[in-house]
């Protein structure tokens, strides 16, 4: 039988930010010690008051719990609540001090005051006009969320995807989400269909509604460009619509078709080559990529046929300068890149570690230079820009800082309209480079410069759409300098060694203890808490103390996963409590973030000038403001706690996540129960990653496995036929 119980929560424990599930302790009148309660809150708040009704537990290793079924919230009434509520952190600009104050000087009518009387809020030291103002708009903005709140939680939705809502909706977002619920999954970020469809058949919507059926269709669309695919035949996406909606394929079909006419899709017929790939003859692209592929092709086309900004230049007398001036001899192929780079508009460097790409970019930039030529350097990201800087010893940057993104402007300064000033322009680590961003800065190139596309076509494709490195290559339009030598100096290295011996489908050469300081070891370990409890000593004592490397700084663990025994969020936890001692912290949903930890940046976010994939530390949490400041290359970057979901900690990241950074150690698991992630170009990448030691901790048969299988993720992609000029048509 339920019973029920009021208590005032004095601290939320834990709170997961996918379904609210969150543990509580309460005080309860009669009571002397605090209660846990467990159970699905929606933005509960220390020092409110709640009614619930449930049932007690006995958890087999936390003791008695009362689980709650229902419940109800009322704002606090005592003294000791109000100072609780608002010191908590609920309303920025009042921490637990300017709490006290406030609480000290109107008591129980604390909340009442700030409610309808708010300029009296004057009468306490420290509030002048504009902390006033701030604590107001901070009230009145709390209130609203409080009212979408109560009524997404009648409709199942936690208070995490609540704020989300109200943060992009604002006083409006009521009357969006009762008008189309399912404009959440397009428009507000963390928000996936199947969130926005719980909510729509809350509100009344049928389950073969043409705005579900077309949601549906999209958010199918989405899932697969996440995956690397640019576009997806037509009978598939179909299939996997009506696998997830349980509706006829006729409506979904229907969907199909409407979303085309709208313009919102581009449905192609496909030529022979492309529909044996695909396994069909039709295929339906996001407008959005259809434009970006298309303008990709059509450029990079386009480029190859405008002239060098300098003609008439003697590429073999500049590779005989190139000898001269230079305190190293060029290989031949290296020779040859130069030459192509003088007389052709887009060039393609690719190969291994070790086979002189940086020596190769080096002496092309001192070719351009001595040409007085304008130069542009970047890399996808801030790590990969920072070792191209380091490597040349010419500066580099990032391509979204080189293009120059404003907010104000609402995208990229440079473009077609606005062009680089550049006569030639280098990328490295282009096997990073995803279908749009290679779209935007294709835009960005001016007609008389030379593109130089440097990346090792090994590696794994790019986290976002595309295949973009290699369906360049595959096209055969335009050269390609394939670096397969491997110099005498990089042969020294096991790292190097190993690398080209994996690429080539053979097994690594291995290390042990006796042979003393080398830079490959395999360290043979069955168990998944065997593995971890080797990774753990070895990223805290034993690296270290040998190697004297910094644990957070130089060491990167790198997992093949996200999740599992040895994945890369179950080894953050275990290393952070090893690594980071810190006492203060905050909690995003099941997340917590120290001062000091290290973490990375999971999505671009141009606002803040920082991307996918940069590392920082946190430098400093600050309650009141609620802002947690990061360092991310020597830049203190602010977050406001609600923007925390952009931040994971890194110190253990997926091999997915590493491309394009180097570390001077990697440490990375590699066990059967990764089977399905077990490629050769996953094992290759994550080994060349690391430039002074890598440490593989699993089973011999799982590093067998990696080694043989050579098969890559299959991503539908079309740049390669347009780029061979093969004519598409739009089906009737």
């Amino acid at each position: 039988m339920a019973e029920q119980i009021r208590g005032l929560v004095e601290r939320l424990t834990y709170s997961a930010e996918e379904n609210g599930y969150s543990v509580l302790k309460v005080k309860i009148p009669g009571r002397r010690e605090l209660v846990t309660v467990v159970g699905n809150f929606v933005s509960v708040t220390p020092g409110e008051v709640l009614l619930m009704e449930g049932s007690w537990t006995v958890h087999s290793r936390f003791g008695e719990q009362f689980q709650v079924e229902r419940y109800e919230t009322t704002m606090p009434s005592t003294e000791v609540g109000i100072r609780k509520y608002l010191g908590s952190g609920l309303i920025r600009g009042i921490g637990a001090k300017m709490a006290d104050r406030i609480v000290d000087r109107f008591g129980v009518d604390t909340l009442e005051v700030i409610e309808n009387e708010p300029e009296r809020l004057r009468e306490v030291e420290g509030i002048g006009a504009y902390r006033l103002d701030r604590i107001r708009k901070a009230w009145e903005e709390q209130r609203d969320i409080r009212d979408v709140m109560v009524f997404l939680r009648t409709h199942g939705v936690n208070a995490a995807y609540a704020a989300r809502i109200f943060k992009h909706y604002g006083k409006s977002s009521l009357e969006a989400v009762k008008e189309n619920p399912y404009r959440l999954a397009m428009d507000v970020s963390g928000i996936g269909f199947l969130t926005a469809d719980r909510i729509a058949q809350s509100l009344g919507f049928t389950a073969d509604s043409p705005l579900r059926a077309e949601a549906g269709v999209l958010f199918v669309l989405h899932r697969s460009s996440e995956e690397g695919h640019v576009c997806v035949p037509h009978e598939w996406l179909v299939e996997q619509c009506r696998e997830l909606l349980q509706i006829p394929s006729e409506v979904l079909r229907d969907a199909v078709s409407r979303l085309t006419a709208d313009r919102r899709l581009v449905q192609e017929s496909l030529p022979p080559q492309a529909a044996t790939r695909f396994g069909e003859d039709r295929a339906v692209t996001l407008r959005g990529y259809h434009v970006a592929e298309t303008e990709v092709a059509r450029r990079l086309t386009q480029l190859q046929t405008y002239r060098p900004f300098r003609r008439g230049v003697d590429p073999e007398a500049a590779v005989k300068w190139l000898k001269n001036k230079l305190p190293f001899k060029p290989a031949p192929l290296q020779e040859e890149a130069v030459k192509r780079a003088l007389t052709d508009k887009v060039v393609v460097i690719t190969g291994g570690p070790g086979t002189g790409k940086t020596t190769l970019v080096r002496a092309i930039l001192a070719v351009f230079r001595e040409m007085h030529a304008r130069i542009c350097l970047a890399a996808p990201t801030g790590r990969a820009a920072k070792r191209l800087s380091e490597t040349t010893r010419y500066s580099a940057g990032t391509i979204h800082r080189l293009l120059e993104y404003s907010p104000q402007a609402g995208g990229f300064v440079r473009n077609e309209l606005k062009p680089l000033p550049a006569d030639l322009v280098i990328v490295d680590e282009t096997s990073m480079l995803d279908l749009l961003l290679m779209h935007y800065l294709l835009k960005a190139v001016p007609p008389q410069a030379t593109l130089v596309l440097v990346g090792d076509a090994d590696q794994l494709p790019s986290v976002g759409p595309g295949n973009v490195l290699k369906d360049i290559i595959d096209s055969g339009r335009f050269p390609v300098v394939r670096l397969d030598e491997v110099f005498r100096q990089a042969r020294q290295s096991r790292i190097v060694v190993n690398a080209h011996l994996v690429r080539q489908g053979k097994f690594p050469q291995m290390e042990n203890e006796r042979e003393g300081l080398q830079d490959f070891y395999f360290i043979a370990k069955e168990d998944p808490e065997e593995v971890c409890r080797v990774i753990l000593k070895l990223c805290t004592e034993r690296i270290p103390q040998r190697f004297g490397l910094d644990p957070v700084e130089d060491i990167q663990v790198l997992s093949p996963m996200h999740r599992g025994a040895v994945g890369a969020q179950r080894l953050n936890t275990a290393l952070q409590e090893a690594l980071n001692p810190e006492t203060r912290f905050v909690q995003r949903g099941d997340r917590t973030f120290r001062l000091h930890d290290k973490v990375m940046q999971v999505r671009n976010n141009y606002d803040k000038d920082v991307f996918n994939g940069d590392l920082g530390r946190i430098a400093k949490i600050d309650f009141e403001e609620q802002l947690v400041e990061v360092d991310i290359d020597g830049r203190r970057v602010p977050y406001d706690f609600s923007e925390l979901d952009e931040l994971v900690l890194a110190y253990a990241v997926s091999i997915h996540k590493a491309q394009g950074s180097e570390y001077p150690a990697v440490v990375f698991p590699l066990l059967t129960q990764h089977f399905m992630m077990l490629r050769r170009n996953l094992l290759y990448t994550a080994i060349t990653r690391a430039r002074k030691l890598v440490v593989v901790v699993g089973s011999r048969k799982a590093l067998a496995i990696a080694v043989r299988n050579n098969d890559t993720d299959r991503r539908f992609t079309l740049l390669r036929e347009r780029l061979e000029g093969v004519v598409f048509t739009s089906p009737e």
